[in-house]
């Protein structure tokens, strides 16, 4: 189960490299995830949930300009696969499980990336614009990181 949520949030890695470690950091200090004790222990604190909510928010706004490059170019891809299995790292930190669900984070997170590229452009087709497919994205995103962190609890 725990490899499961590990690959689920790295999916959600993949679709906003952000939203994944943000919505880990306020599990940690909602006290969702037990990481106290444990070396993600510095998530539950109020810096690295302002730090992650920050980026995420950035990240957010950045997407929605035309200038903003595909995640699939090899540093988009790259920081996707890091956040996916950094995130999944912090939940399997919480049974002393870390390199598996470091792992399974970072295959989410390429699943992710190829599956919310391919599904953002066929909304944006079936919408005639970005915007709308992105706000889409962004909401299942951010709805589906504090879900599967709220399941690690």
């Amino acid at each position: 189960m725990l490899y499961l949520l590990a690959l689920l949030i790295g999916i959600i890695a993949g679709l906003r490299a952000m939203t994944a470690p943000a919505a880990v950091a306020w599990g940690a200090y909602l006290g969702w995830l037990p990481v106290a004790g444990t070396w993600a222990s510095f998530m539950g604190h109020w810096a690295a949930v302002g730090i992650f909510t920050i980026l995420a928010i950035v990240e957010l706004i950045t997407d929605q300009l035309p200038s903003t490059p595909s995640r699939k170019v090899p540093q988009q891809f790259g920081a996707r696969i890091l956040m996916g299995a950094f995130s999944g790292a912090v939940i399997g930190a919480t049974a002393g499980s870390t390199i598996g669900s470091l792992i399974a984070g970072a295959i989410g997170a390429v699943i992710g990336t190829y599956g919310g590229a391919e599904a953002r452009g066929r909304l944006a087709a079936a919408f005639g614009k970005d915007l709308p497919a992105a706000l889409i994205e962004d909401a299942v995103a951010i709805i589906g990181g504090l879900l599967i962190v709220a399941a690690v609890a």
